[in-house]
């Protein structure tokens, strides 16, 4: 396949593959079957397949990963054991979920996709849960690091909107800025998604009262909401018929250890006890959001947030210093957008999905919009300036880098996107907090994964942690109709690109974060080791010289594949 158009090719019956086997431990498996589609299967030719942050994550938990595990409902058990790219637990599996390809065949039922259709693959399977998350492809449905995959019609049509997991793509943008949309649409899923401003309907809600805090407001909260259920845990009399008077039945609590475990769509906490709310936030369900009503106290310490359920799980939390309820959802924002006159602040610029914040950002055409780039390293920094400079300043918004470990960085911010997965920068960015600041914790911290956070300051000023994994099919349609129409060349946040022989380096290099952009594979070079574009000079010349100011192109993308070889370049 070269610049969009596939070069007609039997299909072999092996092929290679990037395969984790264990925990820590990949190989390059040159001679993996190639398997044939049954009768409800597609069979799918990649031209090209990102590395993430997210595939060395799998790596070294393998069995351990969420998205590893057996799928519990969505696809009947023997729907499943007929599709032999399903492969939970510790069968091998193959990573990769940034990819592109082509459908080269399918099987005689299969009705909404046809061979030739070029497809960018939507990798979220949110229909089929786990015990823990959800399946996903490059987890325990095979990925695109390997030359051919297999997919089952029956599991890549979303329930409910009748989409289309594979999205047919046109020939003209490079694989690569295909393939990497699949990051972009994460970026822009993490702005769009839409936050809950008010209590659940028909929901599950916990109502804890410490003693000498009133409760008050509820009967305001409930005049747009009202909870199918209400557990309260109080310490006297009074606050529980504050409670009764809203009409609904109550159900107690004797104590904390009594509530159920995760399955509160809301709770509201008057007090303010750190060792409380700690116990409180592991109660929160999916999507769960607690609003801690201090009346006017202080929380006693720092309070060890989970922040990878804020990732993972979306929980969310607010508060008030005040005595309503009220005002704590009142804070919470409609979506996770940068707004018009932010001082915003990227933690972690400098790497690949930094550099996507910044440039997002940069380009929305916000007024009076300020960002600073923090990280450690003044290398990457200085390519962050040079990649998303020129676009700041053609929009007029102000882009400054800062080497936090050198220097200070001011405090105030508007809005703080967190791309490193460090705790302690989690309350750091409340530091630098400034007055309704937003806290995107885009950065990827496993659940359970706790950061001491000032929660007084964060009440006190506003705040509201975001985060969001993964996307969704509309966010991906999002930014492709952006590289198709020429607002957005996804080819800007490329580093480095390879065959499977390089995949080892690069998976280290991300892990390393010594990459300043995404690193991409591409199949049909198997045995291309990880080359950076700054190393193409020496290299590859012909491929420099197709470089638009040290940018990827899709002239360099079918001139690397022209002389590294592989059955994808031309005779």
């Amino acid at each position: 396949m070269i610049g969009g158009q596939r070069k007609e090719r039997p299909i072999p019956a092996t092929e290679h593959a990037i395969q984790i086997v264990d925990a820590g431990r990949t190989v390059h498996n040159r001679e993996k079957r190639v398997p044939k589609p049954g009768p409800y299967q597609i069979l799918v030719e990649m031209e090209a397949c990102g590395i993430c942050f997210s595939d060395t994550k799998l790596l070294h938990a393998f069995t351990g990963h969420p998205r590893k595990s057996e799928v519990l409902s969505g696809l009947p058990p023997e729907v499943l054991a007929g599709i032999p790219s399903y492969v939970p637990g510790p069968l091998p599996t193959v990573p990769g979920h940034e990819p592109v390809g082509y459908i080269v065949a399918v099987g005689d039922r299969v009705r909404r996709h046809r061979v030739g259709e070029r497809c960018l693959i939507q990798t979220d399977y949110r229909h089929l849960p786990t015990k823990a998350a959800n399946a996903a492809f490059g987890y325990n449905f095979e990925g695109g690091l390997q030359e051919y995959v297999l997919l089952d019609e029956r599991m890549i049509i979303e329930p409910g909107t009748d989409e289309r997991f594979l999205i047919p793509v046109g020939a003209e943008p490079s694989a690569s800025a295909v393939a990497l949309v699949e990051p972009w649409a994460c970026v822009e899923a993490s702005y769009v998604y839409r936050e809950r401003q008010g209590l659940l309907s028909g929901g599950r809600l916990l109502v804890v009262a410490d003693a000498g805090h009133s409760v008050t407001g509820l009967e305001t909260l409930f005049e747009s909401a009202r909870p199918a259920q209400l557990t309260a845990l109080v310490a006297d009399a009074a606050q529980r018929r504050a409670i009764e008077a809203t009409g609904l039945r109550v159900t107690s609590a004797v104590d904390l250890a009594g509530v159920a475990s995760q399955g509160f769509d809301d709770i509201v906490y008057f007090g303010a006890d750190a060792a409380t709310i700690e116990v409180l936030q592991d109660r929160l369900a999916f999507r769960g959001l607690i609003d801690i009503v201090t009346g006017g106290t202080s929380i006693d310490r720092p309070v060890a947030v989970d922040v990878g359920r804020v990732h993972y799980d979306l929980t969310r939390w607010t508060g008030t210093t005040g005595a309503f309820p009220t005002d704590g959802y009142a804070a919470i924002p409609a979506d996770g957008e940068v707004r018009a006159g932010d001082r915003m602040g990227v933690i972690g610029a400098a790497g690949p999905m930094g550099l996507m914040h910044v440039v997002r950002a940069a380009s929305a055409g916000w007024k009076n919009l300020s960002i600073a780039g923090i990280d450690i390293d003044d290398a990457r920094l200085e390519h962050l300036e040079r990649a998303a400079g020129p676009i700041a300043r053609l929009r007029g918004v102000e882009l400054t880098v800062a080497n936090s470990r050198t220097g200070e960085v001011a405090p105030g911010f508007s809005y703080v996107a967190l791309m490193v997965p460090a705790p302690a920068l989690v309350g750091q960015a409340v530091t630098l907090a400034g007055s309704g600041c937003r806290i995107n914790i885009f950065a990827g911290f496993a659940t359970g994964t706790r950061a001491e956070v000032d929660l007084d300051r964060y009440i006190e000023r506003h705040c509201y942690f975001l985060g969001t994994s993964g996307s969704g099919i509309a966010d991906m349609k999002a930014v492709l109709r952006k590289v198709e129409g020429g607002e957005l060349d996804t080819n800007i946040s490329l580093d480095a690109v390879c065959g499977f022989e390089g995949v080892a380096d690069a998976l280290a290099a991300v892990e390393g974060r010594t990459a300043s952009g995404k690193i991409m594979v591409y199949p049909s070079l198997p045995d291309l080791g990880l080359v950076r574009l700054s190393e193409l000079d020496e290299l590859y010349p012909t491929v420099a010289a197709a470089l638009d100011g040290g940018r990827w192109t899709k002239a360099a993308e079918e001139e690397l594949l022209r002389v590294a070889g592989g059955p994808g370049a031309p005779e």
